[in-house]
């Protein structure tokens, strides 16, 4: 470290006058996503490092550089860049690498925008070939260049994504001790359920996802579909006639609860009797079989065509042990408050079913992203439901969304979700990300104990609070933030990563725009320090692929070769001196 501290003391206290040790400075991510001064779209992101046989970085061979070593605007196609960035040195790119890239800035093989790409990709691996030329790579990707060039020009919405998951990752594992909390036994298909299931996933705005834990394992929705219901109905027949039958005011009273408010009406739709209710609005005149399929068609449709699946055992228990939502329903009947001609044993059948619905993790991230982005799924494009019926869904999951707990959870956590007594939460942060946790044990109020402190430990971390100050809350994480660069601060970045041997973070600094032979007070750029510490990926990637002169003197005259030979690198001192001679 001694070699590394002088560059950055000097370079941070000169711009920080309050950064006294060197891991606040590591603490810093290494890339700020502020646009470059105007590249075309060809930058990548998050590239994992490639070795040969002998365990060296296997950068692509090296391309001539423009004026400005640094500078990409002279490359002519965003394919061209990705590939150079990705390829060894027999000139190709491994399929197995072009996928790990892609996971790492939250694209999965199976995500729709990449369907052409992967069955490209898919074809060639059938042919036995994992490798890619440039012709074969270009034509594999052409086709969803668009979206793969937004993911490696990190112009998503969490731009250092993988940083991002590293963090939900240490959330889930803190969470998994949290013991406590009785698995819901009503009916036999809960009470089967393991305590010890525990399932974290999510998807952005704009289709990134991250899960972990048993988050492909398929459970009923339960009260998770409610809002679900709510934002169809609402869309279909507008919020005027749906809350001509409906409130919107928190009960203060147990979900299943039979009363009414001073209106007549049920008190909000996330109780069983507004639930019940909306089941009665929606498609009356459609047969009941039709009625429940186009449910099922419009969560597939929010789930981008994942995982929706139907359990016929969990309804028929419902339904044989359903006695208080008989109750509601009749109580409703009663009162008046069912839309004229409604069968009500239809409307109940039809509210069964819908708590009946399985999806995993995975699938109701994908569908609560959907309401974060207004209703659009994120996957597909497809308008689910209108942005205004959205709105009013959120609005009521973050006053009435966690039963009897509501309002604690919107003091604490701020943001709208939905639980359900199958362990599940929903979690909505709108324009950003949807979230789905589960895991069974409930605690008194029915919701998931670990899924509970999961969702208090996101907030905590990162300022998703409703509330929270974006420019005084300091102490948080604003994973979206794209941050302008000093120049100070892309010093530090570009040298702490040359320090670390992180060629993937040299890598995002390369694709923001940054000035790779940068120097700090002493005159010290990223290859000094990496002669010096004897990083041969980190070096041979600034000689090959970023073009930083190797002749580059420090203000006593050092050169990046006199550090390799001071300290001993005799690899590193190798590649220098070959570098020297080609040079001339």
């Amino acid at each position: 470290m001694h070699r590394l501290w002088p560059t950055l003391y000097h370079t941070a206290q000169r711009q920080y006058r309050c950064f006294p040790v060197c891991q606040q400075i590591s603490c810093l991510m290494s890339s700020k996503a502020g646009d470059p001064p105007k590249p075309p779209d060809h930058l990548s992101q998050h590239t994992p490092t490639q070795h040969d046989t002998n365990g060296e970085d296997t950068v692509s061979t090296k391309f001539v550089p423009s004026s400005r070593p640094n500078t990409i605007s002279s490359l002519p196609q965003l394919e061209d860049w990705v590939f150079r960035l990705l390829c060894n040195p027999q000139g190709h790119v491994p399929i197995s690498e072009f996928h790990k890239a892609l996971r790492e800035v939250g694209l999965w093989e199976n995500d729709p925008r990449l369907r052409e790409t992967m069955a490209n990709l898919r074809k060639l691996q059938e042919s036995h070939s994992s490798f890619l030329d440039r012709e074969s790579f270009s034509k594999c990707i052409t086709e969803n260049i668009v979206i793969i060039g937004r993911a490696f020009q990190s112009k998503f919405v969490i731009p250092k994504f993988s940083e991002f998951s590293s963090y939900v990752d240490k959330m889930y594992w803190s969470s998994v001790s949290r013991k406590g909390g009785k698995v819901a036994d009503y009916i036999p298909q809960l009470a089967r359920f393991s305590p010890d299931l525990w399932g974290v996933a999510l998807c952005t705005v704009d289709g990134q996802r991250h899960s972990i834990g048993d988050s492909d394992k398929p459970f009923c929705l339960q009260s998770c579909v409610k809002p679900l219901v709510y934002a169809t109905a609402v869309s279909e027949l507008g919020a005027e006639t749906v809350h001509g039958y409906v409130g919107t005011e928190p009960s203060g009273r147990p979900f299943n609860e039979i009363a009414l408010n001073k209106y007549n009406q049920p008190f909000n739709p996330m109780i069983n009797s507004g639930a019940i209710l909306l089941c009665s609005l929606i498609k009356p005149e459609d047969h009941q079989a039709d009625r429940f399929d186009h449910i099922l068609k419009v969560l597939k449709a929010a789930a981008g065509d994942d995982f929706v699946g139907f359990s016929n055992t969990t309804f028929l228990s419902e339904k044989a042990t359903g006695y208080r939502n008989f109750a509601l329903a009749y109580y409703l009947k009663e009162n008046k408050c069912f839309p004229p001609k409604t069968d009500l044993m239809e409307a109940l059948d039809l509210y069964f079913q819908h708590c009946s619905v399985d999806i995993t993790c995975e699938s109701g991230a994908i569908i609560a992203a959907t309401l974060a982005n207004g209703g659009v799924c994120p996957l597909t494009g497809e308008l689910v439901f209108h942005p205004d019926a959205v709105q009013h869904t959120l609005s009521l999951m973050h006053s009435c969304g966690m039963y009897d707990y509501s309002g604690q959870f919107a003091f604490q956590v701020g943001l709208p979700a939905k639980s359900g007594v199958s362990g599940g939460i929903m979690l909505v942060v709108p324009s950003v990300m949807g979230i789905m946790v589960w895991s069974p044990p409930l605690d008194s109020t029915g919701n998931s104990v670990r899924g509970l402190h999961f969702c208090k430990e996101l907030v905590s971390t990162f300022n998703f609070h409703h509330y929270d100050n974006l420019k005084y809350k300091s102490k948080k994480l604003d994973p979206r933030r794209h941050r302008d660069e000093s120049r100070s601060q892309q010093i530090i970045d570009i040298l702490f990563a040359a320090y670390n041997g992180d060629v993937t973070a040299l890598r995002r600094c390369v694709m923001l725009g940054m000035d790779m032979e940068v120097t700090d007070y002493d005159g010290r750029t990223a290859l000094h320090i990496a002669a010096a510490e004897g990083h041969v990926q980190v070096v041979r990637f600034l000689l090959e692929k970023c073009g930083v002169r190797h002749d580059l003197q420090d203000r006593w005259g050092q050169v990046p070769l006199g550090d390799a030979v001071r300290f001993g690198h005799k690899k590193t001192e190798e590649i220098l001196l070959k570098a020297k001679e080609e040079s001339g």
